[in-house]
């Protein structure tokens, strides 16, 4: 009543269902020791892992840190990587933009406003609002003057994001800039980028 007939078995069984290989060449001797000795190293609780871990990031950041100091680009983040990036960061290093003094000014309109009474709030109002229209004045200046550089200097590439990217390099302060300015104030940039 249960018993399988002959006709109930399927009639290849040679099929092999494992591959073939383990899918990687057998290390040598010499590369297998080198893995050992690399376990071995490996700390066994979980707190000198937790330390091991962190001396790592903080060495892998600190070699970011230095890259981005020194414009490595390899070192750079991939926002920052590329001729195109290269040139809007030398441009708008180039340029001495009222953007850049944003942070002075707002610190000296915080001291006037708070130190020197009624007329003194008076003043920081009027200079609050004459820095606002300013930076709004110099970032239009920038946005246009960026996008029609690159239009003409990298032809085929698209101008997405460099209005934002020279914007947000133009509000910070010059020494405080990521990666750090290559070319002084005033410099002419060369004809050629690559």
């Amino acid at each position: 009543m249960f018993r399988r007939h002959s006709s109930d078995v399927p009639a290849d069984t040679s099929v092999d269902d494992k591959p073939q290989g383990k899918g990687r060449p057998t290390p040598t001797r010499k590369e297998a020791e080198a893995a050992a000795r690399e376990r071995a190293k490996l700390p066994r609780d979980r707190k000198a892992m937790a330390r091991q871990q962190r001396m790592q990031r903080a060495e892998s950041s600190r070699k970011i840190r230095e890259g981005m100091k020194s414009g490595d680009e390899k070192a750079l983040l991939p926002r920052d990587r590329g001729p195109v990036r290269r040139y809007v960061r030398d441009l708008v290093d180039s340029r001495l933009g009222f953007a850049e003094l944003l942070a002075p000014m707002l610190v000296l309109i915080m001291i006037l406003g708070y130190t020197a009474g009624t007329t003194g709030q008076r003043y920081s109002t009027a200079l609050w609002y004459t820095t606002i229209l300013l930076v709004i004045g110099d970032v239009l200046l920038l946005r246009f003057r960026v996008r029609r550089r690159v239009r003409a200097m990298f032809p085929d590439e698209s101008v997405k994001g460099l209005t934002v990217y020279a914007v947000m390099r133009a509000l910070n302060l010059r020494f405080l800039r990521l990666p750090k300015p290559k070319v002084k104030i005033g410099q002419r940039l060369p004809e050629q980028y690559h």
